[in-house]
């Protein structure tokens, strides 16, 4: 009678999601004793709330019962979760094992089964981590199509969000996304079974971060994080929860609370076992850490990163160039421009790029990199990578001396980023439109707005960003420039003859070179080389 009680309430627990009960009632019972439907119940439970061995034993024993049974196609569902089970948990060559053991045993029987859809699964999984992403794609519409033959949810919204995210890839990122809110909305609605409702959430979210899609990235995690809530035993899932909450309060300028979710999603991922995708926790941490200024922290936090196999760039380069190390930034960037990387990699890319480009007077590839960004940006129309495109955009311009062409661009930029809630992209901005309107001219223009930029550094806990809006606040132009010395220091150093800045302002040959005189005697410089340093020095390129 107890086991019977503890059977029937881990099956009522199950219906409901309450995972640890139901865990708990179908282990009293046994594995022994429990039917292959109740096993597979105890593992879906036992994965659920982070027991990995549970869930391998139970599916082992419900695979060995159906075949004695002669239940070929319940063999076959059970052997699929294994080899999902084995290769989540970082035994690819087990998970391969069980496919392979799921196709054997299929090979006598029809070929239109449902069956074979949640095998396809696996074979574009293994094209995916290949890089052979066209075949993907075709296999990632296969997949659709079988979901939708046999009105099955899962694979239906699995092929969807494979087939988004692989069009991102390529770079055609409007369509990805249509497909990506097609399989929102089957999640959403309560079609798909828990595990595959958490795998999609997390990808989903994961590809939206990837492209910069702020606006769903919030709605996005705003509705896994109520899905992990309903749950209060889930463990998988909850790490990559929290990691995206805090990418959307590193957003906001909420570090400390972001700080907060990141300790969190490292827990959770300890607890499922699962070290390699603490990486991303570790990598977000160093992000949060360097615009705070704790440098040591944060290049302690990218070195963990490092370890646990995830990128550390383009954060690393940034760090070292904080720290001055503009060599070494400079090396790693240009290393990842030259590896060819997809264009959703190429967007995260290159707006780090630019900045170190023109920090180290690589003036003409910021140029090029800035580019670039502009031509992606109309691609993707993503609301952030467009502003991206355009700050960077504006601060070559910037380095090419055209101050107003430049402000129009930044002011581009701050609005978006204004419209986005990003409080610490958007200061930055205004900190570089303030420079340009100092350029032109307009003091108390840029110290005006230099006083806000200062304030929000302040308010967010962005230190260096705010002792940089603090120097510029607290000065004028260096030396007794003036503005229009200043537009042809910014030239100079963007590598421009007297020629071609004569063309570019307007200005007689003559005229120019007094210009250049006069620089040469208030800075001290006795060279184009030397000028364009003291430029670069004093932050006016």
């Amino acid at each position: 009678m107890v086991v019977a009680a503890d059977l029937v309430q881990g099956r009522e627990a199950f219906a409901r999601r309450a995972w640890g009960t139901a865990y708990e009632q179908f282990r009293a019972v046994g594995i022994d004793h429990l039917a292959p439907a109740d096993l597979g119940s105890l593992a879906i439970a036992a994965y659920l709330v982070g027991d990995r061995d549970i869930t391998t034993e139970a599916l082992e024993q419900s695979f060995h019962r159906n075949i004695e049974a002669g239940e070929p196609l319940a063999a076959v569902r059970d052997a699929n979760w294994l080899a999902y089970v084995y290769s989540a948990n970082g035994s690819p060559a087990v998970g391969a094992g069980w496919v392979a053991r799921s196709l054997r045993l299929l090979e006598s029987m029809p070929d239109d089964l449902v069956e074979r859809g949640y095998l396809r699964v696996h074979e574009m999984m293994r094209h995916i981590y290949a890089g052979e992403f066209p075949v993907a794609l075709r296999i990632s519409a296969e997949i659709v199509e079988a979901g939708q033959r046999w009105d099955n949810s899962d694979l239906t919204a699995m092929g969807l969000q494979a087939r988004g995210r692989l069009l991102l890839y390529a770079g055609e990122v409007r369509e990805g996304l249509a497909l990506l809110d097609e399989a929102m909305l089957r999640v959403t609605g309560g079609e798909v079974t828990a595990i595959f409702t958490g795998e999609i959430l997390c990808s989903l979210i994961e590809a939206c971060q990837e492209v910069a899609d702020y606006r769903r990235i919030r709605d996005w995690t705003g509705a896994l994080t109520r899905w992990c809530d309903t749950q209060p035993d889930l463990v998988p899932f909850t790490g990559q929860c929290a990691v995206h909450r805090a990418q959307v309060l590193r957003l906001q300028g909420d570090y400390a609370e972001a700080l907060v979710e990141l300790a969190l999603a490292g827990e959770r991922y300890a607890a499922n076992g699962l070290p390699p995708a603490t990486g991303l926790a570790r990598y977000e941490r160093g992000e949060v850490l360097r615009i705070q200024g704790d440098y040591d922290g944060a290049e302690f936090a990218y070195d963990e990163a490092l370890a646990f196999g995830h990128e550390a760039q383009p954060g690393l380069s940034l760090l070292w160039l904080a720290r001055g190390r503009t060599a070494a930034a400079l090396g790693a960037v240009r290393r990842q421009l030259e590896e060819g990387h997809n264009p959703v990699a190429r967007a995260g890319l290159l707006p780090a790029a630019v900045q170190v480009l023109l920090q180290c007077s690589e003036v003409e590839e910021a140029r090029a990199a800035a580019a670039e960004l502009d031509e992606l940006a109309d691609r993707f129309g993503c609301a952030a990578v467009s502003a991206r495109a355009a700050y960077a955009a504006g601060t070559v311009l910037l380095a090419d001396g055209q101050a107003a062409e430049a402000l129009a661009s930044l002011r581009r930029a701050w609005k978006t980023w204004i419209e986005l809630g990003a409080r610490y992209e958007a200061a930055e901005a205004r900190m570089r439109m303030a420079v340009a309107l100092r350029v032109l001219g307009d003091e108390d223009s840029a110290v005006s707005e230099l006083g806000v930029a200062q304030r929000t550094f302040a308010e967010i806990g962005a230190h260096p960003a705010e002792e940089e809006a603090r120097r510029l606040q607290n000065r004028s132009l260096p030396d007794g420039l003036t503005a229009r010395e200043v537009e042809v220091l910014r030239l100079v150093a963007a590598g421009q003859s007297n020629p071609q800045i004569a063309t570019a302002l307007f200005l007689s040959h003559k005229t120019v070179q007094r210009h250049l005189s006069n620089i040469f005697a208030k800075t001290g410089a006795t060279s184009r080389t030397a000028a364009a340093a003291y430029a670069f020095e004093h932050r006016l390129a």
